[in-house]
């Protein structure tokens, strides 16, 4: 599955551990061991469209980021859901050229029911805060990740997952 690196990878799973039990042994062990983040859309439309909030250079803090985990070797997950929402906007050819730099970091996942059906259970609880927010949650927990967002309503799903700002990760 990991044999081709230049290859994108698709991996549906619903938790990263029984995805690693298809890996071989030794790509398991180096697979599980690295630091994986899960990228929320807002983090890739300011990298995309190098925003600022007039202030800060918010497009810079996250191709900082990306560099740093390219540099380092760490995973960065991207799900359908942040290719969904970024669809609302760019074509699949520029999404594709956007990614293009950070491709052989970068493992595609797809959600599962069984996500959808909690993200879905959390928001009937809580409908201030977009359905779509709880399943970036849901997935970044799933697969050991830490979830980067500049997203106000990730700090009401702390229960759910650990989130930070791309600015504010340490990458050692």
């Amino acid at each position: 599955m990991l044999s081709n690196p230049n290859k994108k990878q698709i991996i549906f799973f619903r938790q990263l551990p029984l995805a690693l039990l298809l890996l071989k042994p030794e790509t398991r062990q180096i697979f599980s061991m690295q630091k994986k983040f899960y990228l929320d859309t807002s983090i890739w439309r300011d990298y995309f469209e190098d925003r600022s909030d007039g202030v800060r250079p918010l497009g810079e803090f996250a191709f900082q980021f990306l560099k740093n985990c390219a540099k380092k070797g760490f995973t960065i997950l991207v799900s359908d859901t942040v290719i969904l929402e970024l669809k609302k906007d760019f074509s699949e050819e520029q999404i594709s050229d956007f990614f293009n730099p950070f491709e052989s970091i970068i493992v595609h996942i797809a959600a599962v029911s069984e996500q959808y059906a909690e993200a879905k259970k959390e928001w009937l609880q809580n409908k201030a805060i977009p359905l779509n927010d709880f399943l970036h949650a849901i997935i970044a927990r799933d697969n050991n990740a830490i979830l980067i967002s500049r997203d106000r309503h990730f700090a009401e799903l702390l229960s759910l997952v650990e989130s930070k700002l791309p600015e504010e990760v340490i990458l050692d």
